[in-house]
């Protein structure tokens, strides 16, 4: 799979970008806030539309314009595609071949993306959140049913708190009606837990063999799913997590009016990473975090060529400074002849260039992309 063609028309500072890219790599240097990182989030936006950097799609839209307009062409192994996301103030509509679809769920899914950000490096010592984006974004990509599923859950969230919270101020009093959303969201977050299971248990596979060659170090790294109500086991499936989930909601049913807010669930879910049986959250040096960190983003590669037949497109945004000469050498050699990949980089110095033999380099200024002919030397 790779992003043969794609345009812009009014994402952030992206006025006006038509750009042919090259099927291996593709370089892009500048000086910071000329629109190297706007460029990948376009690129995810149309794989995936949803930015990582903001939740509010209006955003996005250049400041004075009403809409912001991505579309790309696409060629994977066996199909050519054309797609398109309109951004507007209204909402976001999405195209396949010009057909407009009637649901984004139908979209997402036909072009992957892997992004590798600076701020992924905090996903084994950040907030929770970080770890429970990550699992829904990356398993919603690969899979129609889990981004149906984790939407829903969203949803019916939304809803019972919005709930509890009159219940708590007394502007309700009918806790039938708690127990009945309670019942509903207990349903939705089975499927939930129950799927972000069976993709981490793959993911976990990878994962270790990439720390494994990351690292050279001997260390066993494992991935585990913690969920926020203890009486949940692997074992289940979803009728026993549901029973189990709506369990614990009757037995906080109280507390979650004084509190106003439903207190556990998928939305209060963890990950944990060990290295040899010791959290890797406490006790890995820094320069294991950012391996563990690589080895998940690596793994993501593997994970969705296994379900899709597909390798996706990989995006560094500016992570190789971040990064050491081998850990740079590491990453590359991993994903060498497998994925199209995008590099955002402020300059070309340290670039591993045993490796990259003949990437494709832009320079991108003021949101304006132009082809660097030689740039290398």
């Amino acid at each position: 799979m790779y992003l043969e063609h794609f345009s812009a028309q009014h994402f952030r500072n992206l006025q006006n970008v038509d750009v042919d890219f090259d099927p291996n790599v593709n370089i892009f240097i500048g000086k910071n806030a000329q629109g190297k990182t706007n460029l990948l989030e376009a690129i995810a936006f149309l794989a995936l539309t949803r930015s990582h950097r903001t939740s509010n799609d209006r955003d996005l839209i250049h400041f004075g314009d009403e809409f912001a307009n991505l579309s790309g062409h696409i060629q994977k192994s066996q199909v050519a595609l054309d797609l398109r996301v309109l951004i507007s103030k209204k909402g976001k509509k999405a195209w396949i071949n010009r057909v407009e679809q009637a649901k984004l769920s139908n979209y997402v899914g036909q072009l992957n993306a892997i992004l590798f950000a600076p701020g992924d490096l905090d996903l084994i010592k950040g907030a929770p959140a970080l770890r429970r984006r990550f699992m829904d974004q990356e398993f919603g990509q690969v899979n129609a049913e889990y981004l149906y599923y984790a939407s829903k859950y969203r949803q019916v969230l939304h809803q019972k708190n919005n709930y509890l919270k009159q219940l708590q101020l007394g502007q309700a009093k009918d806790r039938v009606f708690q127990e009945v959303l309670s019942d509903q969201l207990a349903g939705v977050a089975a499927e939930v837990i129950f799927r972000r299971r069976r993709f981490l248990s793959l993911l976990n596979g990878y994962a270790q063999d990439a720390y494994q060659h990351i690292s050279e170090a001997g260390e066993e790294l494992t991935i585990s799913y913690q969920p926020s109500i203890a009486t949940l086991t692997p074992e289940m499936d979803t009728k026993e997590l549901y029973q189990a989930i709506k369990q614990q909601f009757k037995q906080q049913a109280d507390a979650e009016v004084r509190k106003g807010t439903t207190l556990a669930g998928p939305h209060r879910d963890d990950l944990q990473f060990r290295l040899d049986d010791r959290d890797a959250h406490l006790y890995a040096s820094q320069g294991q975090q950012r391996s563990i960190a690589l080895s998940l983003k690596l793994a993501e590669i593997q994970l969705v060529h296994q379900l899709t037949d597909e390798y996706p497109l990989l995006l560094l945004d500016d992570v190789m400074s971040e990064l050491d000469h081998d850990r740079q050498r590491s990453l590359l050699n991993y994903i060498h002849g497998k994925t199209q990949t995008f590099i955002t980089t402020t300059d070309l110095t340290g670039i591993s260039w045993e490796i990259i033999k003949q990437p494709k380099v832009y320079k991108i200024s003021h949101g304006e992309i132009s082809f660097e002919e030689g740039a290398r030397s």
